[in-house]
């Protein structure tokens, strides 16, 4: 069995622990929907973009060339590592001048193919159904490094706000990103759930800047540190959805 990465160490797995909630900040990539297949995809939309309408970039910078030069530009501008649009507008400008097409001309629709792939998602089953249940409970805020954009995903009516790492100037673990959402939400840490499935980025992170934590583990696996265990630690977000209707009966869902 795994071993249980409850906060309270002696409470069964069948029992999480019980604690007030007043709002919870919510992780997006491979919380809601998983990242890989985006990741994929993205480059060779890209790449195939480039080849109609800037044959001589996607000639001289085929797909792993332009990973190799992205990786490299991310390492030479490491003041905007939590930036991910801009790094990829600089990848596509600095490609484009190497090669001779006209950056000037073609960044911007190029970086439009891109971000619209991006934001093409595939929910896991369960993101959905549970985001209505945990929005009807607590107000909802998505809090992300990457640059996914509810609205045009199309499920920005179940958040109070969106706040990325490029907004916020910092990414996750960074306290300070944690700390904006709480100041926006008008909370206190304390009073909200950071709920994600990276346990330095969410959950190390989280803990830190006094926030309640919820690990997203969809894996079941066993907390890997003797200590900084999360306040709850769920499979799926139907049990988290599950956890704050026991936690909340006091809440008149009709009125949320």
């Amino acid at each position: 069995m795994p071993q249980s990465a409850f906060a309270q160490p002696s409470t069964p797995p069948e029992a999480p622990p019980v604690f007030p909630v007043r709002a919870i900040t919510l992780d997006l990539d491979d919380t809601l929907w998983p990242f890989a297949p985006i990741g994929a995809r993205v480059e060779q939309v890209m790449h195939d973009w480039l080849a109609a309408n800037c044959p001589r970039t996607a000639q001289r910078f085929p797909i792993p060339l332009m990973r190799a030069l992205r990786d490299r530009l991310n390492a030479e501008h490491p003041q905007l590592a939590h930036d991910f649009s801009t790094m990829r507008r600089m990848t596509l400008e600095w490609a484009m001048r190497e090669a001779g097409d006209d950056p000037a001309v073609h960044v911007e629709p190029a970086f439009e193919a891109f971000f619209a792939e991006r934001n093409r998602v595939e929910f896991y089953p369960d993101a959905l159904p549970a985001l209505a249940r945990l929005a009807a409970r607590v107000p909802l805020a998505a809090l992300s490094n990457g640059n996914a954009d509810l609205v045009r995903i199309g499920v920005h009516g179940h958040f109070s706000f969106q706040l990325g790492a490029r907004e916020h100037g910092a990414a996750k673990p960074s306290a300070s990103i944690f700390l904006a959402a709480c100041e926006r939400l008008g909370l206190e840490p304390a009073q909200v759930l950071h709920v994600g499935d990276d346990i330095d980025m969410d959950v190390l992170g989280a803990a830190r800047a006094g926030l309640r934590t919820c690990w997203l583990d969809r894996e079941g696996q066993a907390w890997p540190h003797a200590d900084g265990q999360p306040d709850l630690h769920m499979t799926s977000l139907t049990a988290l959805a599950d956890w704050l209707d026991a936690a909340r009966p006091d809440l008149d869902i009709a009125a949320a």
